[in-house]
């Protein structure tokens, strides 16, 4: 394993709170990742031990792509302002050269986001119940309390591939699935609704992984419990979950009987409509942040679409506001930030090491949840949004690279 102890210990701790504190306290989700981009340019004081491979290089390049497309149109048009939220992808970099140095002790990275999926449940939890908050919000947007809950759920069922071979197995599968399940609950909590669409792929991601490696009973027990919490909250009146389903679905009902709009799933179809209109007209480099809000003001006081709709500076889609904004360029590099990883995460699927195919789950899992809470809100118009996927990624990529690299060197050894 590259790296000195003191260092692969701070990366340690860093990466413990990057899950830990991410959502129980005001901008925790930056803090661990600040610790990180601080402690990057030790690098520099020291020769490179490690070649990068091209897969590396191509992680690196879609994070600098997504920053000097989106950060350079932006800057175009806004200046610094404009460049703010996509030098968070560029920012990353460093950071992933670190971990590829000083990989995170697995015990530490695991163990923080179960803890951290815990954390966001509970206080889920004690603001619907005891606060009596209609959704549960945290510190963060209730959309993205609800869909970065749910995320951090999804990574501690990641782990359970990992807890396989571990000393104190059975704690580590209560922990994991503990962190689970409460990260579920925080989601349902939120009544961030838009999340639950991409739980069937999730587990696909999940099955596809570990349907062979786990028991038939211990995958029954998993499955059980998330279903039963599931199931609690939705009969449950006090926690809303039943309500904001019903609301979907009378939403959808009104729009398409011609009823009233301005419901939520209303004036997003509405939002999609301008959206649409504005692409038709300039489709290759879009209309910039500060156009598109012009535009979308005019189409609704000429009755085009809901005014209501148009005094939004977003499409509530990720997909649609960068087609908007930026053009087929736009959404080009948003795809290619997604898929990019996903692919080459997705070759360590079956990898025959555990641990090394638990952070491939993980990374796999980022940009599937990514796809999915980008159907229903801009998510990387968020801090958030954008700091949990680009550091999470270099987080990520940078440890399944290097225990890739462990694991290989490994069993080369065996074969001398």
């Amino acid at each position: 394993m590259v790296g000195s102890k003191p260092l692969t210990f701070f990366v340690s701790v860093a990466v413990f709170m990057m899950g830990a504190i991410a959502l129980i306290a005001p901008s925790g989700y930056s803090i661990g990742a600040g610790l990180l981009l601080l402690a990057s340019p030790v690098l520099l004081l020291q020769p490179l031990s490690i070649t990068l491979t091209r897969q590396d290089k191509w992680i690196i390049a879609v994070l600098f792509a997504y920053c000097a497309v989106v950060g350079g149109l932006g800057g175009m048009e806004a200046g610094a302002p404009g460049f703010d939220r996509p030098s968070r992808f560029l920012l990353a970099i460093p950071v992933l050269l670190l971990i590829l140095h000083y990989p995170p002790l697995l015990s530490w990275l695991w163990g923080g986001l179960a803890l951290g999926a815990i954390g966001a449940g509970s206080w889920a939890l004690w603001q619907n119940l005891v606060l009596n908050v209609e959704r549960a919000d945290g510190f963060v947007h209730v959309i993205q309390f609800g869909n970065l809950s749910m995320l951090m759920g999804v990574f501690s069922l990641a782990g359970l591939g990992w807890a396989l071979g571990r000393r104190g197995r059975a704690l580590w599968f209560a922990l994991l699935l503990a962190g689970a399940c409460l990260g579920m609950l925080g989601s349902l909590l939120s009544g961030s609704r838009g999340g639950w669409i991409g739980l069937p792929f999730i587990a696909f991601v999940l099955y596809r992984s570990y349907g062979r490696g786990f028991s038939l009973k211990t995958r029954a027990v998993a499955v059980g419990l998330i279903l039963a919490i599931a199931a609690i909250m939705y009969v449950t009146p006090q926690t809303g979950v039943q309500e904001r389903i019903q609301a979907g679905i009378n939403d959808v009902t009104q729009y398409v009987g011609g009823g009233d709009r301005d419901t939520s799933l209303g004036l997003r179809f509405q939002m999609w409509r301008g959206a649409g209109l504005l692409i038709a007209k300039h489709p290759v480099l879009g209309w910039g942040d500060t156009g598109y809000v012009q535009a979308m003001q005019a189409l609704g006081e000429s009755g085009q679409i809901n005014p209501a709709a148009a005094g939004f500076d977003h499409a509530h889609n990720d997909f649609i506001d960068a087609t908007a904004k930026r053009g087929v360029v736009g959404l080009t590099i948003l795809l290619a930030l997604y898929l990019v990883p996903m692919r080459l995460f997705a070759s360590g699927l079956s990898h025959e090491n555990y641990r090394v195919r638990s952070i491939a789950v993980a990374g796999t899992l980022l940009p599937v949840a990514y796809i999915d809470f980008g159907l229903s809100q801009t998510f990387m118009a968020h801090n958030s949004g954008a700091m949990f996927y680009a550091f999470w990624l270099a987080v990520w990529w940078g440890a399944y690279s290097a225990y890739r690299r462990q694991s290989a060197a490994v069993a080369a050894s065996f074969t001398h």
